[in-house]
């Protein structure tokens, strides 16, 4: 069973994808914070973690920083997901070393769609 590291802020939006991903079959650790995110990241190594950018304390651009410095996350496909739909927005987020991008609303088809593209190209 593949596993996800979820860091969102929204408590709605982050109990939402975990049950998508859950009753897609993967094994979901979600937490709502940034510094959080970054510690589980390197507690857990998971196959993929999905991001929002705009939060408070480290911004999702931070964070994927952060773990790409790092010999033991640099390598996790990091996909992000946001509101911020401008172009400008999207090339940062690819620039930094994201392997998807994710604009909200999203489906759960567009979900798992991005998750196996990015899983497949690592």
């Amino acid at each position: 069973m593949l596993s996800v590291l979820l860091i969102e802020d929204n408590t709605d939006i982050n109990e939402t994808t975990s049950e998508m991903l859950e009753m897609a079959g993967y094994e979901v650790v979600a937490v709502t914070d940034s510094k959080q995110g970054v510690g589980t990241a390197l507690q857990i190594n998971p196959d993929i973690i999905l991001c929002d950018i705009s939060m408070p304390e480290k911004d999702g651009y931070e964070i994927l920083s952060q773990l790409k410095e790092n010999p033991l996350t640099s390598k996790i496909p990091f996909v992000f997901f946001t509101a911020h739909t401008q172009s400008r927005e999207i090339k940062k987020g690819l620039a930094l070393g994201a392997s998807g991008y994710l604009c909200k609303p999203f489906t759960e088809e567009e979900l798992l769609k991005v998750i196996e593209r990015s899983i497949a190209v690592s």
